[in-house]
């Protein structure tokens, strides 16, 4: 008769290794929520939309059909070009929220930034974005564009999504967005006729030209009110040309000639006549603003002064969404003030306001606002305003630091000053919610200073960021910042940021399985550490080391490392260090089968680690030396150490470490022939690691149906 007595849920080398983030962890949920909601993620749909109702008609003949015959085209592509400010985004928009209803499994939206100031969003950040959007744990997520694309199109398989892709300059940006199942559905904006969708993809391409003259009369009948246009139609009419039939244009104009109820049309054609003039011997002739520049420039004239510096200020931010706080910071003005002026500017329609204290800009204007700043204000000031906004993206990632690895690297930072206005997080749900939303800002906040000679910030905010990047599973990200950062340290001659960047690297590239590269920053990260006398690096650079060859099963090599970076902490005061040094002798032991050893080492890391209410840490050392009492026969104690492990575990919402106490509570209930007790824990372990796609849940599998063999007989 088959037995299971004997089995367990892992081997001897099978320990959750407490990994890299080396400053602790405050992490607070529940994991075994009901089900998330599918993603709704498309933008608010335009309160004045302007019929289009030929394209619409398209778009609605281009939406898939219930079902999928045989021969039918195994996806629809719907591809929207047009020239700039034409009123893409707002048609896709507004066609996607009226048939929303279709997509039961959920709608994505991702601007590209294929145009503009700044670099375009890279197709793997999409394709990341898109895939936690649509639930995928973020450790399966893979680190390739490829990979990342290849799970995306199975993810979505047998479903209805609506994917809307916005800004999209080149094909190559968007093929790997494109879903491979018919009742999914993408709609594409872009200036360009993306000619390779249509002959591969079978793409329905239409072209949106600007509004006829009746239309683009309808929409400023729509915004200033039929009377004034009833009274006045030729005006009416030349206004339109002069806004070239373009909505966006038109919407700043009506806006504010309804602000100014007592001014004729004439007058403000009058006023665009005079702005066009004094442009034309500035204006290149086809650049991306020609269009719109005289609108632009007569709203921007139209401003307060303080309201027209701000505006152009804005143009300087590297991201393209900006919080109320970053933009004081910027302007250098308190939040209250920032938060008036950008409602200025919301209301003159020259900024977008999306989310509570978010504001965008539309391309184009962005692009004019950048181009206002470097015009009228001096490469110092720009440089000022740059620098400042800067610093705040650093001291706020430094306040999530402290609040959510409390025991991570320190490093020194240039002090921010009275008008950098600071709202640190009280929370870690705040801290992790900040470093979410502020995510792509904060890459390109490192880019774009990297690029104009900011390298201390450059590499001071991969530092302070980094466990952010890790605990969210974002790899690529991940390692490309301390790449950069590596690069700035080196350019600001900064031995301390090389030192820093090295094991963040380190760190990065184990993470990504590339143990050879890893070592090398590693060891590269010791030389330098040691140069500047940083010894939370060196000591950690030392482990990261001793993780490595412990994987390849080189314990001796490992011990040493593991040894000598337990004399830096220790020597230096390094507690946390200390303790999870002790923590990882302890799992070398435990392989040469030294339990007692072990056990005495992982219990010296438990009451370290305690002492310092370093609670996720103690999770970490609670899980081995449970099973370290297990295998010595030590039932009750190694329930006791598991018991507490999985309490902790669920209290830092991680799954996959509570999966996998949850199995070895099983083998010890199972080693003291309490089955049904063990089958229960086996089957929550299942539910948990099966999803997660964790290697552990084909040995929990087996031992379920091994159980089962045991009842029948």
């Amino acid at each position: 008769m088959p037995s299971a007595h004997n089995q367990s849920s892992g081997d001897a080398e099978a320990v959750v290794q407490a990994g890299t983030v080396h400053g602790g962890i405050n992490l607070f949920g529940r994991a075994g929520q009901p089900p998330p909601p599918p993603p709704r993620q498309l933008p608010l749909d335009a309160t004045r939309f302007v019929n289009r109702e030929q394209t619409l008609n398209r778009l609605d003949a281009a939406l898939p059909a219930d079902s999928t015959a045989a021969g039918g085209p195994s996806m629809s592509v719907a591809a929207i070009a047009g020239a700039p400010g034409v009123g893409k985004t707002a048609l896709a928009v507004h066609w996607a929220h009226r048939v929303r209803g279709w997509f039961t499994d959920g709608d994505l939206y991702v601007d590209m930034r294929g145009y503009g100031p700044g670099p375009a969003l890279d197709v793997g950040q999409a394709l990341d974005t898109f895939l936690r959007a649509l639930h995928v744990p973020a450790e399966q997520i893979p680190t390739d564009t490829e990979g990342r694309a290849a799970l995306y199109r199975s993810v979505l398989t047998g479903k209805r999504v609506l994917i809307v892709v916005d800004n999209v300059s080149a094909v190559g940006q968007v093929r790997p967005l494109l879903p491979a199942t018919p009742t999914c559905m993408a709609i594409i904006t872009s200036r360009s006729r993306l000619s390779g969708l249509v002959a591969r993809e079978g793409a329905s391409r239409m072209t949106l030209d600007v509004l006829s003259p009746d239309e683009a009369i309808a929409l400023l009948r729509d915004s200033i009110g039929g009377d004034r246009v009833n009274a006045e139609p030729q005006a009416a009419a030349e206004l339109a040309r002069r806004c070239a039939y373009l909505p966006l244009a038109l919407r700043i104009i009506g806006e504010r000639i309804a602000n100014t109820p007592y001014a004729t049309l004439a007058e403000f054609v009058d006023d665009l006549a005079l702005v066009n003039q004094q442009l034309d011997a500035l204006t290149i002739n086809d650049d991306e603003l020609s269009d719109v520049r005289t609108v632009f420039s007569w709203s921007y004239q139209a401003l307060p002064e303080a309201t027209a510096r701000f505006f152009r200020l804005l143009g300087l931010h590297p991201g393209s969404a900006i919080s109320v706080a970053a933009a004081a910071a910027i302007a250098g003005v308190s939040i209250p003030r920032a938060r008036h002026l950008l409602d200025q500017l919301t209301a003159a329609h020259l900024v977008q306001n999306p989310a509570r204290d978010r504001y965008l800009f539309h391309d184009l204007l962005r692009a004019y606002a950048l181009e206002r700043a470097q015009a009228e204000e001096t490469p110092a000031q720009q440089h000022q305003s740059r620098r400042r906004v800067y610093t705040w993206y650093l001291w706020m990632a430094e306040e999530g630091r402290k609040v959510i690895l409390p025991y991570s690297h320190a490093i020194t930072l240039p002090p921010a000053g009275p008008d950098v206005p600071l709202t640190p997080p009280s929370t870690v749900a705040e801290a992790m919610t900040w470093f979410e939303r502020e995510r792509l800002n904060l890459l390109d906040t490192i880019r774009q200073a990297d690029e104009l000679g900011d390298h201390d910030i450059a590499w001071q905010l991969p530092v302070v960021s980094d466990g952010f990047f890790e605990l969210k599973s974002y790899w690529a990200d991940w390692r490309d910042i301390h790449l950069t950062g590596l690069r700035a340290a080196r350019s600001a001659a900064s031995r301390l940021g090389e030192a820093a960047n090295l094991r963040c690297l380190g760190d990065a590239y184990w993470r990504m399985k590339q143990r050879g590269t890893a070592l090398d920053y590693y060891r590269r990260g010791v030389n330098a550490a040691r140069d500047v006398n940083d010894h939370w690096v060196e000591g950690f650079s030392l482990r990261g080391q001793g993780l490595i060859h412990e994987e390849l099963g080189q314990i001796d090599e490992a011990v040493n490392l593991y040894g000598q970076a337990r004399e830096v902490f220790r020597h230096y005061g390094i507690t946390r260090g200390e303790g999870m040094s002790l923590l990882s002798l302890g799992n070398c032991h435990r392989v040469r089968g030294h339990l007692d050893t072990a056990i005495a080492h992982y219990q010296q890391a438990v009451a370290i680690l305690g002492r310092i209410n370093d609670q996720w840490s103690v999770a970490w050392a609670s899980y081995p030396l449970g099973l370290a009492y297990q295998q010595t026969g030590q039932h009750d104690e190694a329930l006791k150490q598991h018991q507490l492990a999985l309490k902790l575990f669920r209290t830092f919402d991680d799954r996959r470490c509570e999966g996998l106490t949850l199995a070895a509570l099983g083998d010890t209930y199972h080693a003291t022939s309490q089955h049904d007790v063990a089958r229960r824990y086996w089957l929550e372990a299942l539910r948990i690691l099966d999803p997660l796609g964790d290697p552990h849940a084909s040995a929990v599998r087996r031992l379920l149906v091994q159980s089962d063999s045991v009842d029948e007989a």
